[in-house]
């Protein structure tokens, strides 16, 4: 049975449309979705219609728990003091057109949800704003998806689609009996785990401007990540239309984070 996993629609509803009608081509009938369904795209209410209308089972991501909670909720780090303030304003220009009845939705969405030994969560099982990064230390990796008690652990937040097989290795462990001469050696040996990040369907930041998620193969395990291509112009329009920072827009059409460091940014074209 193939079952596919969405993450990060931020409010893009041209990207999510395209692929649920990608998921809908494939007759895959299971989809799980990772959370941030609003945040810097221009169809808040659109896009959480969409899941509700869908019955998509989802997690509650960052931005979700950010538009119910309040900024002070946000742990998320921003890579200047401009970039922050564009958080901000697109914070509450999303809080303010969001309907009661969708931000309710978003206040009931689980922090996690679980099929068997598949554990689907945002950001990382501790917290919806940890970053599951791809290179991260093979040991904190291990950590986050051993004590999950999960084989296979489905993340999103960073907007980089990946796959990374985790080898548990082995432990080995010698005992001495007090008062005896005699040592036991033990070992254990720890099963292969996985951590599956779902990119991003709104806002995709691997270097294109394709939404990305993944599609589970629930005998096999295989894991496929598909890109699947939108009208990126209609949300980069829509976007400067909705009078949100124009830098939003320029980042769907490059496909990756506009991450300036300076606060200045004066010298930088947004468009």
């Amino acid at each position: 049975m193939a079952h596919a996993v969405i993450s990060c629609l931020h409010a893009n509803l041209t990207a999510v449309e395209a692929v649920l009608e990608d998921i809908d081509r494939q007759g895959i009938e299971t989809i799980t979705c990772l959370g941030d369904l609003v945040g810097y795209g221009p169809q808040p209410n659109e896009v959480v219609q969409l899941v509700r209308e869908r019955a998509i089972p989802t997690c509650q991501g960052c931005w979700d728990e950010d538009i119910i909670d309040g900024l002070n909720a946000c742990e998320c780090s921003y890579p200047s003091q401009l970039a922050e303030r564009r958080g901000h304003r697109a914070h509450h220009w999303t809080a303010e057109r969001m309907t009661d009845e969708n931000k309710a939705f978003l206040a009931s969405l689980p922090m996690t949800l679980r099929r068997d030994r598949l554990l689907f969560v945002h950001g990382s099982p501790n917290s919806q704003h940890e970053y599951l990064l791809p290179d991260m230390s093979a040991f904190a990796a291990l950590e986050r998806v051993e004590t999950a008690k999960a084989d296979t652990l489905f993340c999103g937040h960073t907007h980089q689609p990946y796959v990374r097989e985790l080898s548990g290795g082995s432990i080995r462990v010698t005992v001495e009996q007090a008062g005896s001469e005699g040592t036991t050696k033990q070992e254990l040996t720890l099963p292969m785990r996985r951590i599956v990040n779902a990119g991003s369907v709104g806002e995709p930041r691997h270097g294109d401007t394709k939404a990305t998620y993944v599609i589970h193969n629930d005998t096999t395990g295989e894991v496929t990540i598909r890109e699947v291509e939108y009208d990126v112009a209609k949300t980069c329009q829509a976007i400067v239309d909705a009078g949100l920072p124009e830098v939003f827009a320029w980042r769907l059409r490059h496909g990756f984070e506009y991450a300036e460091r300076a606060d200045d940014a004066s010298h930088v074209c947004e468009r």
